[in-house]
């Protein structure tokens, strides 16, 4: 049975993080395929929008510390797994949704972290987890929680641990969306058709720019925004949507 199931229907990809007797908990195994599907999978051109969740009763919760009992880990090298899944989930230009309900813990939530949008089911806990062990976070964790939440609540993350439930995770920003269970499915299968009939292209020049952002000044950031249009209004997506407002109609993008 493979750890990590794929599905396509109308330029929707849907990974499945598939080890729910362990909540989905990463293997290396699993981090391999998954740095797979961000990267060449996802990259395909018939693919608008990809959405990451996990079977059974949760999201992920984590790292499997089964996997190297009784092991000497080097915790370098194996970051480096990790490192090509957050990496090829941050640089895919097209939208990723984090799909999450139950428990997204430790690098669970560093993959929720990295994804662009997160639609949470009511009954969704979160948890950085990685103090409770004596580690500190990993998988870029410490880049994108202060800057959703601020350095602040961040620490205050990290340092306890303690759980997060849906309503609580809505109101310091760490997911966009709250929905009841019996609506989880519908609610992210709309958001995915929302975005597969948006201009792809232009959704993959946002996330540079606001990666750009984190770094950048202003000036350097209005020059960066001028070339970024620039690619923009080069596109079969701009030309269709400048012609469907003359045209008082919706748009009908292409990805192109």
């Amino acid at each position: 049975m493979s750890v990590l199931l794929s599905d396509l229907q109308e330029g929707i990809l849907t990974l499945t993080m598939n080890r729910p007797e362990a909540i989905n908990a990463l293997t290396t195994e699993m981090l391999r395929e998954l740095s797979k599907a961000f990267g060449k999978e996802a990259a395909q051109p018939e693919i608008r929008v990809v959405v990451l969740r996990g079977a059974g009763r949760g999201f992920c919760s984590g790292q499997d510390l089964r996997e190297f009992e009784g092991k000497t880990l080097s915790y370098k090298s194996h970051l480096r797994n990790y490192q090509a899944v957050v990496e090829n989930i941050v640089n895919l230009e097209k939208p990723v949704i984090a799909a999450i309900h139950g428990a997204a813990a430790g690098a669970g939530m560093s993959l929720v972290l990295a994804c662009d949008l997160r639609i949470a089911a009511e009954d969704a806990v979160f948890t950085t987890g990685f103090s409770k062990i004596g580690l500190i976070p990993d998988a870029g964790m410490n880049y994108h929680l202060p800057r959703i939440v601020g350095h602040a609540k961040a620490f205050e993350l990290e340092a306890l641990s303690r759980r997060i439930k849906a309503e609580e995770a809505l109101a310091m920003g760490l997911v966009n969306q709250v929905v009841l269970a019996e609506s989880f499915d519908s609610a992210v299968a709309q958001l995915a058709a929302e975005l597969a009939q948006g201009p792809t292209k232009t959704f993959g020049l946002i996330k540079r720019a606001l990666r750009r952002s984190a770094s950048a000044t202003l000036e350097e950031m209005l020059e960066y925004e001028a070339l970024l249009q620039e690619v923009a209004g080069r596109t079969e997506d701009h030309k269709e949507g400048v012609q469907a407002f003359y045209e008082k109609r919706p748009p009908n993008y292409s990805g192109k």
